[in-house]
């Protein structure tokens, strides 16, 4: 992704927020690739506007902030399960 895209989503999407270090330089860590990777799969591949990827993000928060621990370990469990089925087929 190009810099400047990065820096724009910096300011539209709040939850994007890269360490910033010495010179300015952003150093962004597993979160803020996974927050950038949901935005450009939004954006690009969804075709949502900002703000709608904007509500879809924010949501995205409150259904994982909600659940249990051990009912987000289950989802994520199921989720995974079903692409090792999707990849099997495509194989």
């Amino acid at each position: 992704m190009k810099p400047h895209v990065l820096r724009y989503w910096e300011q539209e999407f709040t939850q994007l927020k890269p360490v910033k270090r010495r010179g300015n330089r952003r150093y962004y860590q597993q979160h803020d690739v996974i927050i950038a990777r949901d935005i450009r799969m939004l954006l690009y591949e969804q075709g949502f506007t900002i703000q709608g990827a904007r509500l879809q993000l924010r949501d995205k928060g409150r259904v994982l902030a909600s659940l249990p621990v051990a009912s987000a370990a289950d989802s994520l469990a199921s989720i995974r399960t079903e692409l090792e089925a999707i990849a099997q087929r495509l194989e």
